[in-house]
Parts: structure tokens; sequence; C-alpha cells
């Protein structure tokens, strides 16, 4: 507990213990008011301060409001006892509150104290300890074992473990060599390495990752947003409501003691305490227990969406498939195979499209830069290049046949070239099954959700990668703004009875994440597009987590549910009891702080997920 929780707790004993003592005293009158109010106002003076000041700031009708209402309106018609013990027992709903949120706090602090203080600079051949911010991109860092990452970079030297659980949520150790990336947040278990700063302190993963769980809570679910207007009617509402009924019976039968007592005792039922806090703590417990299995959700509204997911949409390369990209094979025509590799190569010398890259590295040869004196990009569609004066197509069937080339079909992802108009071959590309990706979308499809799948490449790939994952539906030859308008489309068809999620690497997809429902981003190790573009980020890379955020999702909307039909329902039932006199002030009590831990125990079940 902490030293504000410890001294609650001694304010509540405190007073309870007095009460009780003052009970034994053979008292009346006066004296007795006086005794009364010790413990009164040991246990409930901060309630009254609360009030006093929110009513000063224009924040009249509040919890605060009702309980200082009923339990002063109670001393002035001589119920003492209840006054005091409706004070304490209210006191103790809100130290269990703070306990709760304060578990809450914890727990997800627990699991984001991954930003090391320190950094260990090597300058001039000496090592120094320093503040990370004040590292340069560029430096050389030194991590021993049993330290965490301070900033994202690349081995230099040495080869190690790391423990990615904090980030992960994956137990089993990565391992890592020179020329690996490695990101911050990370612990180095077994060896000491030397690496290369790639990004500031400020941009690393661990401080995207700090600053998105901090924001989450700036975006509420419509459940919070719900029940914030509802206590903002619903208050004044109850208070009216309490006014009158002390009033109107009254006077017809005088009995003004009678009613004046059951319309605080309506007050007292009528607190929404354990609305407004219950559901704010299930959406902060649902984002924690989401974090600590990888997932990391942006706020309460993209928690609540998630269980409402109708269709998900994948982009394939990245995210369906490794993105490891491999020559297959060379099929040329009228030229050899190393001629085609080597055109085709110094074609995409400038590209940093993985198929690119695997092509220079079947090349394997030195690339001169010098005789290619044109190169231009062809977004979803290739490259154009000016190679020994000789204009080079390299892409897909689009390419060429824009240009009136025929092409001759490959099977699988076929990278064709042309020279001057003639067709001199193709080059197939292989890409391979994520693992997991097939159960993931078996996971999904027996939660109900439509699988589909958007991809630039050509239909007998998307067609093969589509059968062995088993995707309900694809799309294949989209450029960048085809797959925008596909996802429109998409949403058109589902939206009208969920949510439809887009499932991308954050990087090509950027506006396709933007434009779904909501944007998850594949990728997302030291990846700041897939963080920033995106509403949920899958820290490891593996689509199984995507079947688990939807499981969380669910879980934790069920939970809210139970929290607000529960509160209302006893609510609707004791406020009732209470317009016609058959609910006493210890109803009341049970009806608001009884309530409150109720639904706090059932909102801390959301911490619990694994």
């Amino acid at each position: 507990m902490t030293k504000r929780e410890k001294k609650d707790l001694a304010r509540i004993i405190a007073s309870a213990a007095l009460l009780i003592a003052v009970n034994l005293i053979p008292i009346d009158g006066w004296v007795k008011f006086a005794l009364y109010l010790v413990p009164y106002l040991i246990v409930g003076f901060e309630v009254l301060k609360k009030s006093a000041v929110n009513i000063a700031h224009g924040q009249i009708f509040d919890e605060n409001f009702l309980m200082a209402v009923a339990t002063i309106g109670a001393f002035a018609i001589g119920e003492y006892n209840e006054a005091c013990f409706v004070m304490i027992f209210y006191e103790v709903g809100e130290l269990f509150e703070h306990v709760a949120v304060g578990r809450s706090r914890k727990s997800i602090a627990a699991l984001m104290d991954i930003r090391p203080d320190t950094a260990n600079l090597e300058r001039g051949g000496e090592i120094e300890e320093v503040d990370p911010d004040e590292v340069e991109v560029g430096s050389v860092i030194v991590v021993r074992p049993g330290e965490r990452v301070p900033i994202d970079g690349e081995i230099i030297e040495g080869e190690t473990s790391l423990d990615t659980v904090a980030l992960t949520g994956e137990a089993v150790p990565r391992s890592a060599k020179a020329g690996d990336a490695i990101i911050s947040g990370c612990v180095n278990l077994t060896a000491t390495v030397r690496v290369r700063t790639t990004k500031e302190a400020g941009e690393s993963t661990v401080a995207k990752i700090l600053e998105l769980v901090e924001n989450s809570a700036d975006n509420k679910a419509k459940s919070e947003d719900f029940i914030t207007r509802f206590a903002k009617f619903y208050t004044p509402v109850v208070v009216i409501g309490a006014v009158l009924l002390a009033i109107v019976p009254s006077l017809f039968d005088g009995q003004w003691t009678k009613w004046i007592h059951q319309a605080l005792t309506f007050l007292v039922i009528s607190c929404p305490c354990a609305l407004v806090l219950s559901v704010p703590l299930s959406f902060f417990g649902g984002i924690g227990g989401a974090s600590k299995n990888g997932i990391l959700i942006k706020g309460s509204n993209y928690l609540e969406a998630l269980a409402k997911t109708s269709a998900a949409v994948f982009d394939k390369t990245g995210t369906l498939t490794k993105g490891e990209f491999a020559v297959q094979s060379v099929k040329p025509v009228g030229i050899s195979e190393r001629e085609l590799l080597e055109l085709a190569a110094y074609a995409e010398l400038d590209s940093s499209h993985p198929i690119a890259e695997s092509i220079r590295d079947a090349f394997g040869g030195k690339i001169d830069r010098e005789r290619v004196t044109e190169w231009k990009n062809e977004a979803g569609r290739g490259v154009t290049a000016v190679i020994d004066g000789a204009r080079v197509l390299c892409g897909n069937e689009k390419l060429l046949r824009e240009s009136g080339i025929d092409v001759q079909k490959t099977g699988g992802t076929g990278v064709h070239i042309a020279k001057d108009g003639e067709y001199l071959g193709s080059i197939v590309i292989s890409d391979s099954l994520k693992p997991g990706a097939r159960d993931a979308l078996e996971a999904l499809g027996r939660g109900g959700v439509k699988t589909i799948m958007l991809t630039g490449d050509h239909k007998s790939a998307a067609e093969e990668i589509a059968a062995k994952v088993g995707i309900d539906e694809y799309h294949a030859e989209l450029l960048p703004q085809d797959k925008v308008s596909k996802i429109e489309e998409i949403i058109g068809k589902y939206g009208s009875v969920g949510k439809v999620l887009f499932c991308g690497d954050g990087i090509n997809d950027a506006p396709v994440l933007a434009r779904a429902d909501i944007g998850v981003a594949m990728g997302a190790m030291g990846s700041d597009a897939a963080i920033e573009a995106s509403d949920v980020v899958l820290i490891d890379d593996k689509l199984e987590k995507l079947a688990k955020a939807l499981e969380i999702s669910r879980k934790t909307n069920r939970i809210v549910t139970e929290n607000i039909v529960f509160a209302l329902a006893v609510k609707a039932v004791v406020l009732a009891l209470g317009l016609f006199g058959a609910a006493t002030m210890w109803e009341a009590v049970f009806a608001d702080v009884g309530v409150l831990v109720l639904c706090i125990l059932n909102a801390m079940r959301c911490l619990r997920f694994k």
C-alpha cells in the first residue's frame, strides 16, 4: 500500500473505533452530537473538502456531493450512526478502488519498466556511463550481460541471447550476432556486445512503446464516454428526485423526518461510483493484460472495437509470409541465365523492395552504377532504367504489357525483363509462409471473422498462398491506391455487421492501416511507421497474437457489460425500494459501496489475461 492508502486506512480504523466507543457511552443532546461529529469528520473530512472544492469550480453533481448531502442530512435528522457508518463504508470502497487501480498501474509499470537510466558509451577507447538521451546516432555503446539495451542499434561485435519478454511476452530468448538489429528494452543475457546506435533514445522502440501506453488512456471507448455522459445527466436527476421525494409526500402526510430520511437514502443509493470507476478500470486492465502478451493497444476505443471485428484483411508479404525472398529459378529467352540476372540486378540497383534485394543477392556481382544513366520506380509495377544506353523494363506483367510486350506465364511471383521492347525472360521468386499463419487464420475463422488477403503480387502467387493459409477471399495485382479502394469496398460489405480490421507491415500499407476501422501493424520490432500508423501493434510479429487480441477484447467487453448491467440492476431495485420507503440506509450502502467493490473485483479479472 502507498503512504496515502495507509493514511486512509488509519483514518477508517480510527473513525470506526471512536464510533464504537461513542455508542458505549450513555449520552444525549448536544454532547452526543459533538461526540459523533468527531469520528464523522475524521473519516469524512476529505469527502466534504472535495465536494466544497468541486462546487467552487462549478462541478456540483458528483459522488462527493451526494455523500456530503446524504450524511449531513442524516446528522440533521439525528441519524448519527447511519451518517458515520455510511461515510466509513464509502471510504472503505474508495480505499479498495485506490488499491485496485494502484495494482493495475503497478502491473503495467512493471511490464513497461524497460527503459534503462544509463548507457555505456564507448568514447576514445574508454567506457563512459551517460544518460541515453546524450548518445548520438552512430555512436558505439557496450551492453554487458544482465543489462537492458538502452537504444536501438545494430550489433557490430559479439554474439548473445536476448530476453524480449517485456516487449513481446515471448519467454524463449532470441539469438543475436554481429550484423543483427537489436532493439531497446531487451535484456542481454549471455555475452557482452558492442552496438552502433541507429536512433536517438527518444525515437527508440522502448520510448515509442512507453509513449503509446501512457497515451492509451486518452482514447476512450464508447462505453466510457457513455458512462461519463450518463453520470453528468444522471446525478442532477437523482438530486432533483431526492428533493421531490423529501417534499411532495411530506406535504400530504406531514411526516417530514420520515421522507427526508428516505430522500437521503435515495441519494446514497443513486451514487454512480461503481459505473464511473469500474468501467475505465476494466479497459485499463484489458490494455495491461494485452501488453503482457506483447500486444500494444493505443486506447480503450480500439480495445472495444476489436471485439466487434467482422472481417480481418491482411497484406501478404511480411504479414502472412516471411517476406524473405529468394530466387527460385531463372528463365531466360535468347540470353544466358547470368546475363538475365545481371540485367535485372542493374535495373533493381536502387530499389529497397525485398524482391529487388533477392535478385541482387542472386547476382552476387559488383554493380557499376555508371552503366545506369536513368532509373525510375513504377509504383506497384516495377522499375524502368537505361542501362548501357538501352531501355530496360523489370517488373510484373502489367508493366511490360503497358509497353506492348507479351510475357510468358511463370507461376508464382515472377519478375519479367525486357530490353528495348524485346522480352528476355523472367525470374521466379519464392516466399515462405510465416509459422503459425494458418493456425492464426483458423482461430479467427472459429471466432466468426471473415479473412481476406490483399496483395500487389501476381494472381497465381496469391492463389498459392491463399490455399496454404486457408484464407476465405483474396484480391491480387493491386496497386497501393487499389488497396485503399478495395478496403473501402470491404468496409461497405462487412462494416454494417461489425468492424473491418487491416493487418499489414505498417510501412508500405500506412494508407490502408489508416483507412481501416482498426489498423494492426506487423513487423513492429523497430518499425516506427508501424507504431505511428496503426491502432494495435503486435510486437513480436506473430499472427497468433491477433486472435489473442480479439479474445482479450471480447473478454474485457464482456466484463464491462457485466459491471454496467449488474450496477444498474442493483441500483434500480434498491432505488425502487427507496422510493416506497422499503430501503434503509444500510441497503443504500450496499447499493453504493458493495456494488462498487464487486464491480472492481470483476474488473480486475482483466489483468489476469494469459
